[in-house]
C-alpha cells in the first residue's frame, strides 16, 4: 500500500530516504543506496509506530538500534547521524497533529533507547567476534608452534598473512618478530619495534593482573592468558587491544618463546565510552544524570569505616511559572545557566553536581569530614543562585529550596537518603523557600506519617473508618442540653483514633474534604432526627456541624444540605453550620451567597473561633451569621479566681455587641463551675467543654438530655 499523496506511507518513505542518505556513506554494506533504503524502511515504520503508540515502549527504540547493527551500520558515525535524523525529522514526518511537545519528548526517549540497543547489539556482535578471534588465536598458536618446529616457510606464511597483529618475543621480553598488521597498529617500522622490550609497554591504565599473568607465563606456570590492554603509540595516542599471550615450548616442552596476538579495539572502546557518557549525562545541561548520581551515591554509602557523605537536594521555586509564561525554550536556557553555576560550586575532590530531572538538582560531597563541607557547599549554591539570570533580554530571579542530609557511610541506603533529602527540601519550601534546611529525624517521621495518612485517606471513607462523636451544647441559664457539636474522628488501623487536627488539613489538601464533609453532615443530621424522635419532651436538640473553607466554595453546598435535611425529615432550624472566622475574612458576595441562602432557609450560621481572625467587628453586620462562638483563649483566665478583669471586660463587650446585633453567644472550653457561672453572669447564652462532657457517642448525649428533662 503506497498511501495517498503526502499520506502517512508517503511521509514515512521520505523519512526513510533522508535517513538512508545520511548514513549510507558510513556503512559497510554492499547494497546500493535505494536497496539500503528498503532495509531501513521497516525500522522507520517501527520508530513511527513507537512515536504514536498509546504507551511508550523502549523496546521498540532498542530494536531499531539493534537493527542498524544488523544492516552493517557499525561505525559510531552511523549511530550519531541516525540520532540527528530522528531528532530533526521523526516528529516532522511521522508525528500526529497536536501534542508536539509530548511527541518530541518521546522522540528523545526513543533516541536514548536506540543508542542503548545499538550498543547492546554491537557488544554482542563484538563478543561473538572475540570468541572467533580467540579460537583463531589458539589455532594460530598451534600453527605457529608447528611451523617453528617443522617448517620456517610455513611459519612465515602464517605469520605474515594473519589478519590480526602478531609478535614474538623471547623469555626476556626482547621483541624478535612482528607482522605487518602489528606494525600498522603501532604506526612505527618493524625495525623500530624489534628494538623494544615487552617491559617497555607498561601503561598507567593497565589492569592490576596484567603483569602478574605475564610473569607466570614466562616462568612456565601458565600456557596463555587474555586481557584488555592499552599501549602508548609514538604519536601520543592510545592503542586499546584485546591481547592474547601464549607460551611456545620446544620439542622437550621447555619454555622458549612468547607469542602475542592483538586485536585493535580502540574505535569500539571510544564508541562505548561515548555511549556510556550519553547514558550517564543529562542531554540539556551536560551534568551527570540520575543514573550516574545514584552510582556515585551508592559508592559513597558503601565506603569504609570513617567515611561520610553530604547531600544537597535542590528544587527551584516557581520554575513552572517561568515555563508557562516564557515558554519551555526559555526554561531550558535558565536550567543550563543554573547548571553552570552549580557546577562551579562543586569542584573539590569528592564533590559532584547532577540533574535528576526537571528543575531538581543534587550536589554530593564525600570524605571523612563532610559535616562542615556540606554546609559550606549548600551556602555556595544558595549564593550562586542569588544573582539574577538573563534570559531573552529579561532578568529572572532564581530562588531555590534545598534539603541537606549528612551522615556516616554504611548506615542507610540511597533510597532512604534521597527520601530524607526530599522531605527536608519540602520543609524548606514550606518555610517560604529560598533557603536550605538540614535533615531532622523527628520532622521526617512526621512527614512520613503525614504522607501515609494522605495516601490512606481516599479509601478510609469507603472502608467506614470515620466515626462521629458529639459534645453537648448547654444553656447557661438553666443548664439544659440544647444540642451538640459533631466532631469527626478517624479510627486508623495502625495509629488508632485520630482527631480532626491530624487529618482535616490533609483532606482539604487532597480535596477529600468535600465528600467527607458531606458524609459528616448526613450522619449528623440523621442522628439529630433520631434524638428528636426519642425525647420530644426534652425540646428540639440542635446539631452543629463544622464547614471547611473548601466546602464553602463547592457549588453543591446548598443543594446537598437541602437534600440531606429533607431525606432525614429534619427542620432547617435544627441545624447550625459552623464556619471559622478566618474563612470569612475579606469574603466577597459570591462566597457569602450560599451561606445567605442557607440562613434564609432557617439554618443557623455560627462564626467559630471568633476573636482569632483579626476581622473588623463592623463586618459582622454583613455576615449571615446568627451565632458567635467565642474562642477558648478569651475565657481561660476565668478558670482562676479572681478572673483577669481585662478578659472580663473584653468578653462583656463582645457579648453586648453580639446581642445588639441579635446574635447569640456560645463559649468553648468551659472546664470549671466557676468559669461557667462567670460566663452566665456576663450574659453568654450557651457553652460547651469538659465541665459538662467530653465528646462521646450519641447515646451519651441522649442520657444527658434525659437527665435534664427529668430534672
Amino acid at each position: 500500500m503506497t498511501g495517498t499523496p503526502d499520506g502517512p506511507e508517503d511521509r514515512l518513505r521520505r523519512f526513510a530516504t533522508i535517513w538512508s542518505r545520511a548514513i549510507f556513506p558510513v556503512t559497510a554494506t554492499s547494497l546500493t543506496r535505494p536497496e539500503f533504503e528498503q532495509q531501513l524502511l521497516p525500522l522507520a515504520r517501527r520508530l513511527r509506530d513507537a512515536l504514536r503508540a498509546r504507551t511508550f515502549d523502549a523496546a521498540a527504540g532498542k530494536a531499531v538500534g539493534a537493527g542498524l547493527v544488523d544492516t552493517h551500520c557499525t561505525e559510531p558515525e552511523a549511530l550519531s547521524r541516525t540520532l540527528d535524523v530522528v531528532d530533526a525529522y521523526l516528529v516532522l514526518y511521522c508525528g500526529t497533529e497536536g501534542a508536539q511537545e509530548e511527541q518530541r519528548v518521546r522522540s528523545a526517549r526513543l533516541q536514548h533507547a536506540a543508542a542503548a540497543g545499538f550498543a547492546q547489539a554491537l557488544r554482542e556482535r563484538t563478543l561473538t567476534e572475540q570468541e572467533a578471534i580467540y579460537r583463531a588465536a589458539l589455532d594460530a598458536r598451534a600453527a605457529v608452534a608447528a611451523a617453528l618446529h617443522n617448517s620456517e616457510a610455513r611459519f612465515r606464511a602464517v605469520f605474515q598473512e594473519a589478519a590480526i597483529g602478531v609478535g614474538i618475543a623471547d623469555l626476556d621480553g626482547s621483541i624478535l618478530e612482528v607482522n605487518d598488521a602489528l606494525i600498522r597498529m603501532f604506526g612505527i617500522s618493524g625495525q623500530t619495534m624489534r628494538g623494544y622490550n615487552v617491559m617497555d609497554w607498561h601503561h598507567p591504565e593497565d589492569a592490576p593482573q596484567v603483569w602478574r599473568l605475564y610473569d607466570e607465563l614466562v616462568r612456565g606456570e601458565r600456557d596463555h592468558y587474555r586481557v584488555e590492554k592499552p599501549f602508548s603509540r609514538p604519536d601520543g595516542t592510545v592503542l586499546w587491544t584485546n591481547l592474547t599471550v601464549s607460551l611456545l615450548r620446544d620439542a622437550e616442552g621447555r619454555p622458549e618463546y612468547q607469542l602475542a596476538l592483538m586485536e585493535d579495539t580502540t574505535e569500539r572502546r571510544l564508541l562505548n565510552l561515548r555511549l556510556r557518557y550519553e547514558a550517564t549525562h543529562d542531554a540539556l545541561t551536560g551534568l551527570p544524570n540520575r543514573t550516574l548520581f545514584f552510582e556515585r551515591l551508592e559508592k559513597a554509602l558503601s565506603a569504609g569505616e570513617g567515611q561520610r557523605f553530604g547531600l544537597c537536594y535542590l528544587d527551584l521555586d516557581g520554575f513552572k511559572t517561568i515555563n508557562d509564561s516564557l515558554g519551555h525554550a526559555a526554561g531550558d536556557r535558565l536550567l543550563v545557566e543554573v547548571a553552570d553555576r552549580l557546577g562551579s560550586c562543586a569542584t573539590a575532590p569528592g564533590e559532584m553536581v547532577a540533574r535528576l530531572g526537571g528543575d531538581e538538582f543534587v550536589a554530593l560531597t564525600t570524605g571523612p569530614d563532610t559535616q562542615a563541607e556540606v554546609e559550606e557547599l549548600a551556602a555556595r549554591i544558595m549564593n550562586a543562585l542569588a544573582a539574577p539570570i538573563r534570559v531573552d533580554g529579561r532578568e529572572l530571579t532564581v530562588r531555590g529550596s534545598m534539603g541537606v542530609v549528612e551522615g556516616p557511610a554504611g548506615e542507610r541506603g540511597s533510597a532512604e537518603v534521597l527520601r530524607s533529602a526530599d522531605i527536608t527540601m519540602y520543609r524548606a519550601k514550606a518555610a517560604g523557600g529560598n533557603r536550605y534546611e538540614t535533615a531532622d529525624a523527628e520532622a521526617e517521621a512526621l512527614a512520613i506519617t503525614r504522607h501515609g495518612l494522605t495516601t490512606a485517606l481516599p479509601s478510609a471513607l469507603d472502608r467506614g473508618e470515620f466515626f462521629i462523636e458529639y459534645q453537648p451544647l448547654v444553656h447557661l441559664g438553666d443548664g439544659s442540653v440544647r444540642g451538640a457539636e459533631a466532631l469527626v474522628r478517624w479510627l486508623h488501623p495502625q495509629h488508632g483514633v485520630l482527631g480532626p487536627d491530624r487529618f482535616i488539613p490533609l483532606a482539604e489538601h487532597t480535596g477529600l474534604i468535600v465528600p467527607l464533609g458531606r458524609w459528616v453532615l448526613e450522619q449528623s443530621v440523621k442522628q439529630a432526627r433520631r434524638w428528636q424522635e426519642r425525647h420530644d419532651d426534652a425540646g428540639p436538640l440542635r446539631i452543629n456541624v463544622n464547614l471547611s473553607p473548601c466546602q464553602l466554595t463547592h457549588p453543591g453546598l446548598v443543594s446537598d444540605t437541602v437534600a440531606i435535611l429533607q431525606a432525614a425529615g429534619l427542620a432547617a432550624n435544627a441545624l447550625c453550620l459552623e464556619v471559622t472566622e478566618s474563612a470569612l475574612i475579606g469574603a466577597d458576595d459570591d462566597l457569602l451567597k450560599p451561606l445567605r441562602r442557607l440562613a434564609e432557609m432557617g439554618v443557623d450560621i455560627a462564626l467559630d473561633d471568633f476573636g482569632t481572625g483579626y476581622s473588623n467587628l463592623a463586618n459582622l453586620r454583613r455576615l449571615p451569621v446568627s451565632v458567635l462562638k467565642l474562642d477558648r483563649s478569651f475565657t481561660q483566665s476565668m478558670q482562676r479566681f479572681p478572673a483577669d478583669p481585662v478578659d472580663l471586660k473584653i468578653v462583656e463587650g463582645i457579648v453586648a455587641l453580639a446581642h445588639s446585633l441579635n446574635l447569640t453567644v456560645t463559649v468553648e472550653g468551659v472546664e470549671t463551675g466557676a468559669q461557667a457561672e462567670q460566663l452566665r453572669i456576663l450574659g453568654c447564652d450557651t457553652a460547651q467543654g469538659w465541665y459538662y462532657a467530653r465528646p462521646g457517642p450519641p447515646d451519651r448525649l441522649h442520657e444527658l438530655a434525659l437527665v435534664d428533662a427529668a430534672s
